[in-house]
């Protein structure tokens, strides 16, 4: 069988997706501490950023290294082909809206990007790209540019000489890779070195969802300044030596009961005749610590220890209560007295007590399911008998072999 090639131009389109959302992603972080913008993909141009002075359309272009931007390019002409139809149509005011096409590729000298870098550059030249432009549309014969010459000749003159004034091209632009480690480097600069890979993780995966909310909803639910601080300061938070960070994947999950009927501590909920529903919360909020626990691990969040002191700590706190409960019914309890008591033991594991992991760290399924995790191993328990009953449950019976 003839070895499969490998489709460039899917893998490049997907790419480019990624770098619009990271590229997205870092133009909001470089307006932290502003919160009079807001943020939208593919609403007016791959980007568009609104402020109240006005807005700015964004046009990415994510090019093989090496890659030059002519005259005749592709890039440049159906980037001009989306502005002078929108132009033409009414959807963009070139009173109110800047216009940056942003490339990874090269600008050759005196080509019409060159000439229509950011005025600091000191190389911009609006009247000589204008001219260029026109040029190139007059002499070439691309049938693939033909759209976007026509687009461009839908323009008067004066429109033209507007539009051009408006646009900024920026090319050598870091690529998806260095913008990441830019991403990085803010990350470090938020919650330090150590913690920047599972910061940026986060970040990313809080855009990425929230970028989704919006295509699906368009320009009416942009990603506001506001909002966009808020997040980030959180995030940030979380990661201080007083909190750590709570995953939504984790504490949106659901669990299946069937999957852990037999766990040692769904039996002792068992011998308590706790309610189904409650039960199903148990099961829940074990597996969700259990994930959560797992993930700080693996990602060095935990302090060496930690989580055995933590675990101490609920264990002494249990046991007051428990022997307690053990000295006050005696042994010769009636079994509806020692499950009605064992009730209150779990109530109070599972609504009064307000031991947390770290002090910032609120999450009610860390302490719940820790509870649970204990339950699992013995080490606590709700019924005065639960370590007998256990064991007789769960302990394979021997058999006597004729």
């Amino acid at each position: 069988m003839a070895e499969r090639e490998p489709d460039f131009e899917a893998s490049a389109s997907a790419l480019g997706y990624v770098y619009q959302l990271r590229e997205a992603l870092h133009l909001c972080v470089s307006r932290l501490g502003n919160l009079d913008w807001a943020l939208a993909i593919e609403a007016g141009d791959d980007i568009e950023e609104v402020r109240r002075d006005g807005r700015t359309y964004y046009q990415l272009k994510h090019r093989a290294p090496g890659t030059k931007m002519t005259n005749a390019s592709t890039d440049l002409w159906k980037t001009l082909r989306i502005w002078a139809h929108a132009i033409h149509g009414g959807q963009l005011d070139l009173d109110q809206t800047d216009l940056i096409l942003l490339t990874t590729a090269e600008l050759p000298d005196g080509s019409v990007g060159s000439m229509l870098q950011p005025a600091d550059s000191r190389l911009r030249d609006e009247r000589s790209a204008l001219e260029a432009l026109k040029t190139t549309r007059r002499t070439s014969k691309s049938e693939s540019l033909a759209k976007a010459f026509a687009a461009f000749d839908l323009l008067e003159p004066p429109q033209l000489v507007r539009m051009v004034s408006k646009i900024q091209v920026i090319g050598n632009a870091p690529d998806v890779e260095a913008v990441e480690q830019k991403l990085r480097q803010s990350a470090t600069t938020a919650v330090g070195r150590e913690h920047a890979t599972s910061f940026l993780v986060r970040l990313e995966g809080w855009f990425f969802r929230r970028s989704i909310q919006q295509l699906r909803a368009g320009s009416l639910d942009a990603i506001t300044g506001l909002d966009f601080d808020a997040v980030f300061s959180d995030l940030r938070n979380q990661f201080g030596r007083a909190n750590l960070p709570i995953d939504e994947d984790i504490a949106e999950m659901e669990a299946d009961l069937a999957k852990y009927s037999g766990q040692p501590f769904v039996r002792q909920l068992e011998l308590i005749e706790l309610g189904s529903r409650r039960v199903d919360r148990a099961v829940r909020d074990y597996m969700r610590a259990v994930t959560q626990r797992s993930r700080w691990l693996n990602e060095n969040l935990l302090l060496p220890r930690e989580l055995s002191r933590y675990e101490r700590r609920l264990v002494e706190e249990w046991e007051e209560l428990f022997d307690d409960m053990v000295d006050a019914l005696g042994v010769e309890a009636a079994e509806a007295e020692k499950i009605a008591e064992a009730t209150r033991v779990y109530r109070w594991a599972m609504t009064e007590t307000q031991r947390r992991i770290r002090p910032e760290c609120d999450e009610p399924f860390v302490a719940k399911g820790s509870f649970h995790i204990l339950a699992d191993d013995y080490k606590v328990g709700w019924h005065m008998d639960f370590v007998a009953r256990l064991m007789a449950v769960l302990e394979p019976v021997e058999t006597t072999s004729v």
